[in-house]
This record gives C-alpha cells, sequence and structure tokens, in this order.
C-alpha cells in the first residue's frame, strides 16, 4: 500500500504496536518518565475513524466490584482534575468533566443485596456511592417511572463523562513533541526466537528489530498475540450508541442510568442525550464491521428508555453508531503485563469497555512495567497474563 510509512530507523528499544488510546498513553508516560530509549508507535490508520477510542461515549465511574478497578478510575478522575501538574505543560487545557454519575437500577432484591455490598466497598474506598430505595430515587429524580424497581445506587463524585478525546489528541501530541516516532503502517508478523520477539514485521517490507513489543492493538489484540504464538482470550464485540433530542427536555441532568434490560441512557447536551445498548446476539464480530442493521433501537433501546422514562416517547433520534468492545471473555478484566513464555511482549488489552477511562493509570502502569519491570504506583499484578494460563478469573461483576 503506497500510503504505508516506512519507519526512520531499523531498530527501536520499545515497539508499540496500536497507536489510540491505550498506545499513546503508553507513550506519553514513557516520555513523561523520562524514557531514553528510542520508541515506535506503529498505526495502520493515522485518522483513528474506527478504532475504539473514537467510537466511545467516554464516561468514568467508580462502581466497579473489585477494588484495583476503582483505584484505576480514582487516579483518572484525579488525572483529569490535575492534567497540567501531572503533563507539565500549561499548554494543555482544562478537561470538561461533567459529574452527573451513574444510576445502576435494580429490580429484584437479590441485585438489591450485590449494589449495597458494592456501595459499601466503593465508600470504603473514598468514593460517595449511596444504595437508594426507590422511593428516594423519586425524591431526587421524579421523571423516572419505577415500576418493577426495587432499588439502585448512586454516585455523584468524579463519576459520569470526560472529554477523552482532548485527552487522546495530548496524549499523542507530547509522545511526538518528546521524541516517541508514530508510522503509519500494519504490522503483519512477529519474528519469535525462543523466549524472545526479535522483529517486527511491517506491512511495507520492513524486519524492524526490537527490545521490547507491546500489544495495544485493541479489538484486533488476538490476532497480535497469534503472531506471537499465543492465545488470547479478546475479541471485537459490537455495542450500539444513539444520540438523541427530545421534545420534552428534563428538568435537571440525567445521570448514566443503567436500567435492568441492559440498556443505558444519559444526559449529552441540553436537549439531547446518548443511549447505548448491546444487542442479544452478541458474537464476536469482524474489526472492519460497524453496521447498524438490526433492530436492537425499535425492539430493544427505545421501549426501555421510554418504559423507564416517559418524557422520552416523543424523541428524535440525531445520529447512531456502532463501536467495538475489546472484549475480554475470559473475566472481562484486562490483560496486562509479559506473557510467562516470551519476556519481552507485553499485553495492554481486553478492557471490555472501560478502556478509555482506565487509560491514565494502565499506560503509566505499562510504561513503568517496560522501564523497571515492576510496577511503581498501582500494582496490576492481577491483570496478568499468568491468570489466564493458570484459569485463574479476576472477574469484574460491574460490565455495561
Amino acid at each position: 500500500m503506497s500510503s504505508w510509512k516506512t519507519p526512520d530507523h531499523a531498530s527501536y528499544d520499545i515497539v508499540l504496536i496500536g497507536g489510540a488510546m491505550m498506545g499513546s498513553s503508553t507513550a506519553f508516560w514513557l516520555s513523561q518518565m523520562g524514557y531514553h530509549g528510542r520508541v515506535l508507535v506503529v498505526e495502520m490508520d493515522p485518522s483513528y475513524a474506527n478504532c475504539s477510542t473514537a467510537h466511545t461515549n467516554s464516561c468514568v465511574r467508580q462502581q466497579f466490584s473489585n477494588e484495583l478497578n476503582i483505584r484505576i478510575s480514582q487516579f483518572t478522575a484525579d488525572f483529569i482534575r490535575n492534567i497540567n501538574e501531572y503533563t507539565g505543560d500549561e499548554r494543555v487545557p482544562s478537561i470538561h468533566f461533567q459529574t452527573y454519575g451513574y444510576m445502576y437500577m435494580s429490580g429484584d432484591t437479590e441485585f438489591n443485596t450485590t449494589l449495597k455490598e458494592l456501595a459499601s466497598l466503593q465508600r470504603s474506598l473514598g468514593a460517595e456511592t449511596e444504595f437508594l430505595s426507590t422511593d428516594e430515587i423519586a425524591a431526587r429524580y421524579p421523571f423516572y417511572d419505577l415500576d418493577g424497581i426495587t432499588g439502585g445506587s448512586i454516585n455523584t463524585k468524579d463519576e459520569g463523562y470526560w472529554d477523552g478525546g482532548t485527552v487522546f489528541e495530548w496524549f499523542r501530541r507530547l509522545a511526538r513533541e518528546r521524541g516517541v516516532e508514530y508510522c503509519q503502517n500494519k504490522v503483519t508478523g512477529l519474528r519469535r526466537v525462543g523466549g524472545q520477539i526479535t522483529h517486527v514485521e511491517l506491512a511495507s517490507g520492513e524486519s524492524i528489530a526490537c527490545g521490547q513489543v507491546v500489544n495495544a492493538a485493541g479489538p484486533r489484540a488476538a490476532t497480535v498475540a497469534e503472531m506471537a504464538g499465543l492465545a488470547l482470550p479478546v475479541e471485537p464485540r459490537k455495542r450500539y450508541t444513539w444520540i438523541f433530542s427530545a421534545e420534552d427536555p428534563l428538568d435537571r441532568d440525567l445521570p448514566l442510568t443503567i436500567d435492568p434490560s441492559g440498556v443505558h441512557v444519559r444526559q449529552d447536551g441540553p436537549r439531547t442525550y446518548l443511549a447505548g445498548a448491546t444487542p442479544d446476539h452478541d458474537p464476536a464480530v469482524d474489526p472492519t464491521d460497524f453496521s447498524m442493521i438490526d433492530d436492537t433501537w425499535m425492539e430493544k433501546a427505545w421501549p426501555a428508555i421510554a418504559t423507564r422514562i416517559p418524557a422520552f416517547e416523543r424523541i428524535k433520534l440525531v445520529t447512531e453508531w456502532a463501536g467495538h468492545y475489546a472484549y475480554n471473555v475470559f473475566d472481562q478484566n484486562a490483560v496486562l503485563g509479559r506473557h510467562p513464555d516470551i519476556s519481552n511482549f507485553t499485553f495492554l488489552n481486553g478492557f471490555s469497555g472501560h478502556g478509555l477511562q482506565q487509560s491514565p493509570a494502565m499506560g503509566r502502569a505499562t510504561a513503568e512495567w517496560l522501564m523497571h519491570g515492576s510496577y511503581r504506583s498501582l500494582d496490576m499484578t492481577p491483570f496478568s497474563m499468568e491468570r489466564i494460563v493458570e484459569g485463574r478469573p479476576y472477574m469484574e461483576k460491574a460490565v455495561i
């Protein structure tokens, strides 16, 4: 392909496969931490038009079921609020952070118990999650029809929408300004000798010698792992998003509301709202498939939304799109660090829909791992590849 760009050098200390949010976060943190080696980011589409980052709903929450994911999101919130301090660059603008919160709704007493337990865990770590009775929900948010609802949890501290796109732009910009090379090309193979990847093969014909390789390929992560002779339980799963305007907008901000049906909806603008849903038939898809050809909106999403919020019976679709989760079918959690059989191949994969909100912490952790062989801030070892090899799931229950 004539548009492929030849890298500037024949060898690099670190090659990052994928330059979207995770790859660029890692590149930024390497440069921020003062890494002096040669770093190459290989990205097949520098427009990023079809990457998961471009199709994200850009939210952050602390309502997770394990401590590590909660702490990761808390770091993201701190990073958003103090981005100039973390980047050391006054040019970086303040990041818009709309903390309308998440509202998890329950439709049975068993899930009430789960939400109460999780709220207790989250509060013990500094979140402000509350479990609300239906009367309490109705008092705060009278626009809900609570038929079939038995309670819900909400946290409006550091939960909601944030401008992930601007953060992504500055991750890339600062990394490049500090010497990280971005190259428009496609990785077609990995040359492995024993327990080492020695070369990265490119579509343009080059064979690039490498010290370390990072798989940051998003929904294509399993394909990259296969190039190294490794199995990775991560696959592209399609997720739908719709933006709609309301003839009768609500009189207060709408939290990101997760209905028991699985459909979610949140505030997007003064008169517009964002909804999302998983198709009932949810197989792995081709990573180039962004079609919206089924009836998920008419048969699942809108009926659930209009039932839960009667004001949304009169709405107009503004736009819609399909994106991909890099879905870890093993336990719906990230896969980080090296494979026990290959000492210089690092995973940064499988975020199962919460990748953007985890990207500041995950990029920092990966940079620490690459530079020091260990984590220096948050200990990410529960996400190691060893748990998959050994069949030890590290489950995350709160996956939307």
